[in-house]
């Protein structure tokens, strides 16, 4: 995947000292900023998708899905494929359960700042794979949830 400066450059931090705001570390090499960011804008997806009461069917012309469902068995089916065991145990723990670092970091025996390094790593390792996987990536996040129906919206069109 080529990376463009209209990929990077909105989600860069502008106070970084990696890039200075561009987005671009070297050139066609995405900033551990922006592919934070990205890792942010699913994980965000993510929870609202999981925090959703009831489940819905959506409808796309005769075929019907689960894409909250979806979502989040492809955010977990990548992390697993992507990271090593120990990193998709901290991934598991500390973004999907929401424990904090002071229940995290002893059970899997590091200290603080080795632990929030980790933490930073598999942000951007799970920023990139979301981004680069082919052929449907999971960022943009609405790009991944366009052309849905809702299975009401769609009998009623019906009718």
């Amino acid at each position: 995947m080529i990376w463009t400066h209209a990929d990077v450059f909105p989600l860069a931090a502008p106070t970084c000292t990696r890039c200075k705001g561009t987005g671009f570390r070297f050139p066609g090499s995405p900033c551990p900023c922006a592919l934070r960011a990205i890792f942010a804008a699913c994980m965000a997806r993510f929870r609202d998708c999981a925090e959703m009461a009831h489940l819905k069917p959506t409808c796309d012309r005769m075929t019907y899905g689960r894409k909250n469902e979806e979502y989040l068995a492809d955010v977990h089916l990548i992390a697993k494929r992507t990271m090593t065991p120990e990193d998709y145990k901290l991934f598991r723990w500390h973004f999907v359960l929401g424990a904090d670092w002071t229940l995290c970091a002893p059970r899997l025996k590091m200290d603080r700042g080795t632990f929030f390094n980790h933490v930073y790593s598999v942000q951007q390792k799970l920023g990139r794979a979301f981004r680069e996987t082919e052929p449907y990536p999971l960022f943009p996040v609405a790009g991944y949830f366009a052309g849905t129906v809702s299975l009401v919206r769609a009998q009623e069109r019906a009718a």
